[in-house]
């Protein structure tokens, strides 16, 4: 397996700030061959070989603006562990629905483009619903929930310019902790 060409902007760079703009269809030949590099390089940091070969850090979605691209485009590689992958294609992402349930990622919440350990809490929803296109331009509506919920929140925040060190309180990072189920 050959590692795709993926620059992964950092935390510092301005460009993470902005927020993407919508697509339009169909999609150009480059932003569809971007979705499938993206997809490669999060399955390949997810298998352990493959990672310690090529020096990555495991992550399981990217969004467009964290490779320098302002468009509201993320994908997300899930690890069904059996071997398995499963691929998402979100563009143009709205939250329509949201359970009041909160979770937290107990060891903490991560990000390619944070490179460095960050202490606390970044409370999500249990379960939300999404409505999105696929690349072909197919409107879907999607309910998700514990850490793919986490992951899709993560992702829909980068498309907003956030990052998930914003939403951890910086007075006491393990605010509500009690009162949140981690997972």
């Amino acid at each position: 397996m050959k590692l795709p060409k993926i620059k992964i902007y950092d935390e510092f760079d301005k460009m993470l700030r902005n927020v993407s703009k919508e697509v339009t269809f169909p999609l150009s030949a480059p932003d569809k061959k971007l979705i499938d590099d993206a997809l490669l390089y999060l399955k390949m940091s997810q298998i352990e070989d493959l990672r310690a070969k090529f020096n990555l850090r495991a992550g399981m979605g990217l969004a467009f603006i964290q490779m320098g691209i302002n468009k509201r485009i993320f994908v997300i590689c899930e690890d069904l562990q059996d071997g398995n992958f499963k691929n998402y294609v979100v563009i143009n992402p709205k939250i329509i629905s949201t359970s009041e349930e909160i979770i937290y990622v107990e060891e903490g919440e991560g990000c390619l483009s944070v490179n460095r350990d960050v202490e606390g809490i970044v409370p999500r929803n249990a379960r939300i619903t999404v409505q999105a296109f696929d690349e072909n331009g197919n409107e879907y509506t999607i309910r998700v929930r514990e850490d793919l919920s986490i992951a899709f929140q993560h992702e829909i925040d980068h498309l907003n310019g956030i990052l998930f060190t914003d939403r951890i309180d910086k007075d006491n990072p393990y605010k509500n902790s009690e009162v949140y189920r981690p997972i």
